[in-house]
């Protein structure tokens, strides 16, 4: 796998019945190094992330910022990379048939209306001798597994409104790679027209995730 690459070109068009008008979002998904990688590859290629995600804000007539805030853009904020927050894993499939109403999980947003993710699956995972759990979702259509959660850094150093995570499903085995070196903020930190889902309950991490990025403002 190409760890130098990164994956762009996510971009979506939520048109919500009229009331919001045509909202653009911003998706970014990285491409993990392999397990087998080093850790000095695995963090070469959380910085280019980065780096590249920066230079896509500052310059990209799709950046979610405002022009405003491009003027005096020096780069997101981040907490320092730390290895231990990347974990890999067999997800627990979810076997639902659509006509179940377990099969979709419901989220509301930051603007009011719902939006459905169809439940995938659960990932534990053990941080400081302790296990944790998260529910994973996936839109329709999509092969992307999408992980919203809290944690307890939200509303000191994070957006309190949770933070988000994209990943993909690793053939065989159904196995992930989790890593919070690249929890992202939803796009409606920066600019208050986007639409963004907000975490459900049941992925409350009652710890501290000390990774990824940090609050904007």
């Amino acid at each position: 796998m190409d760890i130098g690459k990164i994956k762009w070109g996510h971009i979506f068009i939520w048109v919500l019945g009229g009331v919001f008008g045509l909202i653009l979002f911003e998706a970014f998904q990285p491409i993990f190094p392999a397990e087998t990688e080093s850790p000095e590859k695995i963090i070469q290629a959380i910085q280019t992330f980065r780096k590249e995600k920066d230079h896509f804000f500052k310059t990209s007539p799709y950046s979610p910022l405002e022009e405003s805030d491009k003027i005096n853009f020096r780069g997101l904020k981040y907490f320092p990379i730390d290895l231990k927050y990347r974990f890999e894993g067999k997800i627990e499939r979810y076997i639902i048939h659509i006509n179940d109403p377990k099969y979709y999980a419901t989220f509301t947003t930051n603007k009011g209306p719902r939006k459905r993710y169809i439940r995938y699956g659960k990932f534990r995972f053990t941080l400081e001798g302790k296990e944790h759990s998260l529910e994973l979702y996936k839109s329709t259509g999509s092969d992307l597994i999408f992980i919203p959660f809290y944690d307890l850094t939200n509303g000191k150093e994070t957006y309190e409104g949770g933070r988000y995570l994209d990943t993909e499903v690793l053939m065989p085995g159904y196995r992930i790679i989790v890593d919070f070196n690249y929890a992202y903020n939803p796009s409606c930190v920066y600019n208050e027209k986007y639409v963004c889902v907000l975490p459900l309950e049941e992925n409350r991490l009652k710890i501290e995730i000390r990774a990824g990025e940090k609050n904007f403002k």
